[in-house]
């Protein structure tokens, strides 16, 4: 799972400034296999807010597109950088009886229970990393032209298509 901001050339709706990047932008939540292959993405949201901002409802709209493409995610570790340590995501990630593989933010300041962490595991968290450059091949998604969420998401799957295809050898 990782949260991206990507740059809005134009934007009305889910583009705000992004102080990190100083400029407007969208962040998009992204859910990949552990062969790199995008699966699902949440909604986008201004770009002034941080990951963790309506995990509940993003969460949630990712694994209902996951069931509805009958992808199970029962007992499945999920690899996280430290943005998406938050309560909130670990709960919704146990009731969904996941692993949360997250790396501990330590602004949270929360040490007070132990957190399942495997650093070795983590090592494969690169394979999202390598899945948002392949994305970033793509100008449309890359930098956001477009003004309404529905074309931009579309847009992106349409990417995520055009990559699963290059993998699959005919």
């Amino acid at each position: 799972m990782d949260g991206s901001h990507m740059r809005s050339k134009t934007g009305v709706e889910s583009v705000g400034y992004q102080g990190r990047k100083s400029s407007k932008t969208s962040n998009c939540i992204f859910f990949c296999d552990n062969q790199g292959q995008i699966l699902s993405m949440g909604k986008p949201v201004s770009g002034k807010h941080h990951d963790l901002y309506q995990i509940e409802e993003t969460l949630e709209e990712i694994f209902v597109f996951l069931d509805e493409a009958d992808i199970e995610c029962k007992g499945l570790f999920l690899n996280a950088d430290s943005g998406f340590d938050g309560k909130k995501c670990r709960d919704i990630l146990e009731k969904k009886e996941m692993i949360a593989n997250i790396k501990e933010n330590p602004r949270n300041g929360n040490t007070e229970h132990e957190k399942y962490f495997d650093s070795e595991l983590y090592k494969r968290r690169f394979k999202i990393e390598k899945a948002n450059a392949w994305l970033d091949s793509f100008k449309a998604v890359l930098v956001r032209f477009e003004t309404l969420n529905i074309t931009w998401v579309s847009l992106h799957y349409l990417a995520f298509s055009i990559l699963f295809l290059r993998k699959i050898k005919v």
